[in-house]
């Protein structure tokens, strides 16, 4: 049976370089990965992206850092031709990237329903193309969706359903590349305690989010926390290979599907 591990592997990590992106590399890092990619989409963004990276290299890990729009197949083909040539192929690709929305479907345009099936659905598809073309055998690629997927609640139709195409992408690559020994799984965060989710939500919204889940008393804000995801994408890419084609809600008890 092949070993798994994270040791020594090469890492692409799309929106790595802040927030659970960021906390993903440093957590493959200090796992002793060779070398991780790290993608940041927006120009404001740098600075910590740096830092990240500089993290990462103290921590012996060759890191790089990549800029660009992923929302056309032509960016995330550069965006892995790109990463290849400065670190090799992937063992490991995880794509975090996301855009919320919160709004009545009648209130909704039609730009903004592009633009969300554009970060959250195309995006993802053309990444699990690249991935599934790109990885070595035996390889672990992981997209980030949401718990929202498990919901009956109003307002999110464009983010959820988004996200829900992705489960669905997530099974078919999982047959497409099991012979390859490769895994792919979606993994759902609940609200998360970060800048992704206070911009959408009104204080009486957030209150309720913060009481929701069945373990929000055992937590600093009542959210999920992106240390409470780290551990399983960590355990997907390594002794968690055997569970694949899967979608799975990481909340502390918030929804379930």
């Amino acid at each position: 049976m092949v070993e798994r591990t994270i040791k020594g592997k090469v890492a692409f990590i799309t929106g790595g370089g802040k927030n659970l992106g960021a906390l993903i590399a440093k957590d493959f890092a200090s796992k002793g990965a060779k070398a991780i990619v790290v993608h940041y989409n927006s120009a404001s963004s740098k600075t910590e992206t740096e830092k990240t990276v500089a993290e990462l290299e103290k921590l012996g890990t060759k890191a790089v850092a990549l800029h660009g729009d992923l929302t056309t197949a032509a960016a995330i083909t550069k965006f892995f031709e790109d990463a290849e040539r400065a670190v090799g192929k992937p063992d490991i690709a995880i794509n975090t990237v996301g855009k919320v929305l919160k709004k009545p479907i009648i209130d909704t345009t039609e730009a903004e329903f592009d633009e969300m099936f554009a970060v959250n659905t195309k995006c993802a598809y053309f990444f699990i193309k690249e991935a599934g073309k790109r990885l070595n055998d035996d390889g672990c690629l992981i997209t980030i969706v949401t718990s929202l997927l498990g919901a009956f609640t109003p307002f999110y139709s464009t983010y959820a359903g988004s996200k829900a195409a992705v489960e669905h992408f997530t099974r078919a690559a999982s047959k497409e590349f099991g012979e390859r020994g490769i895994s792919v799984n979606a993994l759902g965060p609940g609200p998360m305690d970060t800048p992704f989710f206070y911009p959408q939500e009104s204080p009486e919204a957030q209150a309720y989010h913060k009481t929701a889940a069945a373990l929000s008393s055992k937590t600093p804000s009542g959210l999920t926390h992106i240390e409470d995801i780290v551990p399983f994408v960590s355990f997907l890419a390594s002794d968690g290979w055997w569970q694949t084609g899967q979608t799975v809600l990481i909340n502390g008890g918030y929804t379930t599907k």
